[in-house]
Formats: structure tokens, sequence, C-alpha cells
């Protein structure tokens, strides 16, 4: 698998570029005006849904018990998809949680990224096979694909979508992976800091979908029935969307998502993510806005996980510091979460970063909420974060050391590629 991911890396390197489409103008709206709603969902093609509960999930230690009570309840199927499954008593308690039900005779779906899970130790596959599960990778790298270089290019697209689904009814998705470090509180440095949200109600549904096309491109079979797809009640008043987006037919609605609620702010953009590398159109866009009154706060990592990503994110903090951008650093632990809140009335929780991997090469999900005590929820967990972080200015930002403006030069070439 050392092997493998090396490849990867090669690949990275030698693949060609993909980019959104570019963006000229943009349409006239206001966040919360009537015409906001059908603009943001004809863009994303998700529709908003009515009548769905939505819980706020701070953290492994709130995170990982909610995941398990679900799983252990199943008793017709359970869907699973998963960017990144490490080493670790948690994995193996959640590897036996799947076993369990699988042996019960729960229909249990895994699929894992072949890059993101490749370090998985072997005896949980063998378990979840021995027990009854089906597991499946994404996108597998085979050696002998180098025969046909424009199909092995393909494997750069992976998918970094965090989904489950308990019997149809049960949702939960973010940005966690399954390992060591996603577990505790996220105030210390080898637990990080994550959101995540469980979901009850019609929107699990769309969460399901995402789920089955994944599923569908992977194997070539269609999941369906009660069993996956039974009728949903009405569990609460959120209104709420699946975003999902894939490389695969050139949809980046991850990307429009994050920038049509930029452009509809008129109050503030609450930004927390640990990869913040947006391109010159959405860099123009958060500028924008604090020129017209917004207040624009981003909180990303003092130190992140990858030092190439980190130091082209750093390399371009410079233009909006200068634009009236505020910048924090979170110093615990790696912030991981990947949430925007926008004038206190709208919110995202999901997998895509603020990148260009997540806009245009990886496969991504997202879930936005209508609401404004949830958006409520995530203000006070970011503004709970920024007690221990540290805004960073103009003058600090550009006396960096040396060396490491050194090192950012050397990320130019693979960029949009992070």
């Amino acid at each position: 698998m050392k092997t493998l991911k090396r490849l990867f890396l090669a690949l990275l390197l030698v693949s060609g570029c993909a980019s959104v489409t570019p963006i000229n103008d943009m349409p006239n709206i206001v966040l919360g005006e009537p015409s906001f709603y059908p603009t943001l969902a004809a863009h994303t093609d998700a529709s908003i849904i009515a009548g769905n509960r939505v819980e706020l999930l701070l953290n492994g230690e709130q995170i990982f018990p909610a995941m398990l009570q679900a799983i252990r309840s199943a008793q017709k199927s359970i869907t699973y998809a998963q960017y990144l499954y490490e080493d670790g008593a948690i994995a193996y308690e959640i590897a036996e949680a799947f076993a369990e039900r699988c042996r019960a005779g729960v229909q249990v779906k895994i699929l894992l990224d072949s890059i993101g899970a490749g370090s998985i130790p072997k005896d949980i596959p063998d378990l979840w096979k021995k027990s009854g599960c089906q597991l499946e990778w994404f996108r597998p790298i085979k050696v002998l694909q180098f025969i046909t270089p424009w199909e092995f290019l393909n494997y750069n697209h992976r998918s970094h979508r965090r989904i489950l689904v308990i019997d149809g009814r049960i949702g939960f998705t973010g940005g966690h992976g399954v390992g060591e470090a996603w577990t505790g509180n996220g105030r210390t440095a080898e637990h990080w800091r994550q959101t995540d949200v469980r979901v009850e109600g019609p929107i699990v549904q769309q969460l399901q979908a995402a789920f089955v096309e994944s599923w569908r491109r992977t194997t070539g079979n269609m999941l369906g029935d009660d069993a996956y797809f039974p009728a949903l009640d009405i569990h609460g008043k959120v209104y709420t969307q699946i975003v999902k987006s894939s490389p695969v037919g050139g949809s980046f609605e991850s990307y429009l998502l994050f920038l049509l609620s930029i452009t509809s702010a008129q109050k503030s953009i609450h930004i927390a993510n640990p990869y913040f590398l947006p391109d010159d159109r959405t860099e123009e866009a958060l500028i924008n806005a604090v020129k017209r009154g917004v207040k624009v706060m981003v909180l990303t990592p003092a130190k992140g996980d990858h030092t190439t990503t980190s130091s082209a994110s750093r390399s371009g903090f410079g233009p909006y510091l200068l634009g009236g951008v505020e910048i924090y650093e979170y110093h615990p632990a790696l912030m991981h979460t990947k949430a925007m809140v926008v004038d206190g009335i709208w919110a995202t929780v999901g997998s895509a970063n603020f990148d260009n991997r997540s806009a245009a090469i990886n496969e991504e999900i997202n879930l936005v909420v209508y609401d404004a005590g949830f958006a409520g929820q995530v203000e006070k967990s970011f503004q709970e974060d920024l007690k221990y972080s540290k805004k960073l200015t103009y003058e600090e930002w550009n006396s960096r050391p040396l060396i490491d403006k050194i090192l950012e030069l050397f990320t130019i070439p693979v960029k949009e590629q992070l």
C-alpha cells in the first residue's frame, strides 16, 4: 500500500490540472430573500427539503458514540462511505459494530477510498468478510494500469465523502476520519477538532442517494427497496439540502455552494476549514464581501498535517489580510472542521475544503441547513474555538521566516492538486 501511495503522489505531479469552469457574472441575490433559495438549489442541483431534525456533533467524544449507538440499532441496512480509515481502538470498535450487525443479518455495505483508507489494518477487512459485510474499494490502483495511462489519470479523483446511513432513516455526515486523531475533545495536539452532523427526516433519502451513486459507480450494482429507501416521516421543522459534487460529468456543486453563499452574505461569513486555498474568484468574492460591510472571519490550523498544503495555504494569506478578512489560527490541535455560517442564519457542514481538490477533483458532500437555531450552534462553537486561536496580522504574516517563503515557492506547481 505504501508503494501505491507513492505512485499516487507521483501522479499529482504528472497528471493534468483539473479546475472549475470559470465563473464570470454572479446573480444579485441576498441571503434570506425569496430568490436566494431557488437560485442556490438550481446551481447546486439540490432540492431544499423540509421536515428534518439536525444535531450538531462536536469532536470524537460526541461523533463516535452517536455513530456507534446508531450502528448497533440497525435492523435492515447500513451504508457507510469513508475516505480515511486507520489503526487504533476506535477503528476496531467501529469494525466490530459493523461485523456484529452483519452476523445478525443486517445488510452492510462499506465503501472505502483505496488511497485514504490504505492504512486500515488487514484484519479489519478480513473480519468484515468473515461476518458477511460487503466491502468495496473506490478506484483501487492497479500497477498494470500503467499500460493505459489515460485511465491511470482517473485515479487522481478520490472519494472524499463521509456518509453513514442506518436503515435509510438516520444519517451522519461531516469530515471525520476513523483513527485515534479524531477521538477526544479537539483541544489537545493528539485529538483533532472536528464537526459532524446527525440527521433524521426526509433529507436522509438524499444522503442515501449520494451513497448509492458512489456504490453504483464502483460496483455496477444498484441498491434499492425498503431496506434502503423507506417512507420517511417528518422529524422536525428544519429545511436542509444535501449538496454533492463529483468530477464525473463535470459537476462543481460544492464550489458553487460556497461562492453563492459568500456573494449573498450581508452581515457575516465565518469559515472553519483545515485547507484554505480558494481560487481567485472566491478570493475576490470574500474581499468584496468585506468591502460591502460583511465581517469575514476564517479559522484555520496553526499547524497542518501536510507541510506542502500548509505552505501553499499560508502563502496566499496576504491579499485577504490586506483586504480586511480576519484570519485566526487554531493552536491546541489540528482544526479539521469544514463548516461555514453566513449571516447567522445559514450553515453548512461537510467534507469539502476550500481548495481546488475539493472543488474540481474529489467527490464531496455537504449538508446545508436553513435554520437560525442550528446556525447559532455552529456559530457558538466557532466563537469558542476563537478562544484557543491567535489572530494573524499582515505584519506577522509578511515577516515569516525566509525559509518558509522559499518552501512556499515549491508548492506553486502542485497548488491546483492540493
